[in-house]
């Protein structure tokens, strides 16, 4: 069986699955809420177009 991909001591719950528990799951979802997970990408480095402005 595998084991939690945070905590990665206990057993994945079919209930939490990837997860061991709520709590894991929890720390999971708050990782990528502040950021703690980034999906790289282009960097965008020129600034926006002003249209209105001639």
């Amino acid at each position: 069986m595998a084991t939690c991909p945070n905590c990665r001591r206990q057993p994945a719950d079919p209930k939490y699955k990837p997860f061991c528990s709520k709590r894991c799951a929890d720390v999971d979802l708050q990782r990528w809420f502040t950021g703690g997970y980034v999906i790289p990408g282009p960097l965008d480095e020129t600034p926006p177009d002003d249209d209105g402005e001639g």
